[in-house]
């Protein structure tokens, strides 16, 4: 056990806004929007409910539970959280993922949260102003450097070096004042702030109505309407009679007729168009919507991040965990539904239309750095709009940020006996290292999606999957309930005994198991013509030196925390 002095958080707001803010983060902006989008609105959301009352609130209470007896068993890292609270000292390698998983996501994270600084900086300066989307799109590959490894290190306002050693900065020093002077200290700030600057952007985007007089169609009804209608009506294409049938538009049909009209007579003399309706029913038995929904909860609510855990072990004894682990989960999909959803695709198809808005795409960072400063090129005072959405976006990433380091830090005061100062030396040099590495392999940002895939569809499932396994069998349901109960003001419905025990650990199984059909199929089916999962041709059928590095390195944290582990008992 550490002999350094245990810190706690001040209050019950401070630790709802600071688990909050670990989950409100770039995804509730920029992923799930997109994801919404692209998956048919109304029936996402669907999957995506469901996914958050059988996958997410689970595991949320059962990490906030683990996470409060460890710390009262003395530890606050995950490694010593695991083996205490199982009494099996093997289970501390589960903590190594545990510890994996936040660490290597900061590698990426904090250069996205870098991107974010630039633009608002830029902004703030006047800077940006894009005739067209080329210029747009030409300003975040010269920022993020995706042309050649090693090109976004200049030191000027259009390159990343600047922004990242600001973001480190602003990080560490946060970090280093501790638990409740400085993590809790910044969100209760930051989160308030972020609420309103968020509720001013979202006032002016409801408000644009129809930007264009000359594209009647182009307007935020048409743009809410893509983004929840239930069902989809879309024109389809294709290059010959023999291609397959490709996404052109989509149609809304009670408020775009003159469009519907145009698109029927041209596909009834034409063999390469066609209009194609998707009811509800038919998206929702898509398998892959239920694993896009699934996947975002992970994100929305940093459950599987071994985040929760480690700030669950600062809590207090009677700490009402059941209400705490609802009133952020319920925050963070504020920020998401009411937030998310209603800023970024509405606004961009206010001003491009829907066919323009999947020409240029629907990607994470294609909404974020490549369609949304477009619009607030088109949009009255759009340099303030712009600063204020990146301000929004960087805020948001410093709280998750925060959340991604403290796991570290426990790590060094639990097992290396470091105060707070020089473990937060010892988790700015690891990580740093790791920030380095990413950005300097821009190129195509392979080290960044490498990374993101690797954990974020194993690591991160894996360990929610075991973390489950641990709650409802290994300490047991019984015993795991009345430990989360114990200074609740409300209990867990008993309904979440049976899913918990049952229902949450099948459907993590299966998400394990749909990651497990993806490898086999590209390894077994698709090596001969190098096709199928491009990330796993980049490690075992057409090695990619950089993918291979961003695994390797991933890797070689493990093995050090693990050695740690082993080497401290």
């Amino acid at each position: 056990m550490s002999k350094i002095q245990k810190e706690k958080w001040n209050s019950k707001l401070g630790v709802i806004l600071a688990v909050s803010g670990s989950a409100v983060g770039l995804g509730n902006f920029l992923r799930f929007p997109g994801l919404v989008a692209e998956y048919g609105g109304g029936a996402f959301m669907i999957a995506y409910v469901i996914s958050f009352l059988l996958i997410g609130l689970p595991i949320c209470w059962a990490e906030w539970a683990m996470g409060r007896q460890g710390g009262l068993n003395g530890f606050n890292s995950s490694p010593s959280i695991f083996s205490s609270i199982t009494n099996r000292k093997h289970f501390k390698y589960l903590g190594v993922i545990a510890l994996m998983i936040p660490i290597g996501i900061y590698f990426y994270y904090l250069i996205i949260e870098s991107w974010c600084l630039a633009y608002a900086t830029n902004y703030l300066l006047g800077n940006l102003h894009f005739n067209n989307t080329g210029e747009a799109v030409s300003f975040f590959h010269n920022l993020v450097g995706v042309s050649e490894n090693g090109s976004a290190i200049n030191f000027d306002l259009e390159h990343l070096a600047i922004y990242v050693i600001t973001a480190l900065a602003i990080n560490f020093y946060f970090l280093s004042k501790g638990i409740s002077k400085g993590i809790e200290r910044f969100c209760l700030i930051a989160m308030p702030l972020l609420l309103f600057i968020a509720l001013i952007i979202l006032v002016r985007v409801i408000t644009l109505g129809t930007p264009d007089p000359a594209y009647p169609n182009n307007n935020i009804s048409s743009g809410l309407g893509y983004m929840w209608n239930p069902s989809k009506t879309v024109v389809e294409v294709r290059d010959n009679l023999e291609t397959p049938w490709k996404f052109f538009d989509q149609l809304l049909l009670n408020t775009d007729t003159q469009t519907v009209a145009k698109y029927e007579s041209e596909a009834s003399i034409s063999d390469l168009m066609q209009i194609r309706h998707i009811s509800l029913w038919e998206l929702l038995c898509d398998p892959k919507l239920w694993l896009a929904a699934a996947s975002q909860i992970f994100f929305s609510l940093s459950v599987g991040f071994g985040v929760i855990i480690t700030y669950a072990s600062y809590l207090k004894p009677k700490d009402d965990i059941v209400l705490s682990g609802l009133a952020a989960s319920s925050t963070n999909e504020f920020f998401e539904v009411a937030m998310g959803g209603m800023i970024s695709i509405p606004a961009a198809v206010a001003f491009f239309g829907i066919t323009g808005l999947a020409g240029i795409g629907l990607g994470t960072f294609d909404i974020g750095f490549k369609v949304l400063p477009m619009v607030f090129t088109h949009m009255p005072s759009g340099e303030v709009f712009g600063f204020l959405f990146f301000f929004l976006l960087f805020l948001a990433a410093i709280t998750s940020s925060l959340s991604m380091l403290q796991p570290a830090m426990a790590f060094f005061e639990d097992h290396f006996e470091l105060n707070r100062n020089k473990a937060t030396m010892a988790v700015f040099l690891l990580t740093t290292l790791g920030v380095l590495f990413v950005m300097y392999n821009s190129a195509d940002l392979k080290a960044l999606d490498t990374l993101d895939y690797w954990i974020s569809n194993l690591l991160m499932v894996f360990l929610a999957t075991a973390q489950v396994i641990i709650f409802a069998w290994i300490i047991g349901i019984d015993k795991g309930l009345k430990s989360a109960h114990q200074g609740s003001k409300i209990q867990i419905p008993k309904i979440y005994a049976f899913v918990i025990k049952y229902i949450t650990p099948c459907l993590l199984i299966l998400i394990l198991g749909n990651w497990m059909w993806d490898i086999f199929s590209t390894l077994y089916k698709n090596g001969a013509n190098n096709s199928g999962n491009s990330y796993i041709n980049d490690l075992f059928i057409n090695p990619d030196p950089v993918a291979l590095q961003s695994v390797g390195i991933l890797l070689l944290l493990g093995v050090f925390i693990a050695s740690t582990v082993k080497a401290k008992g």
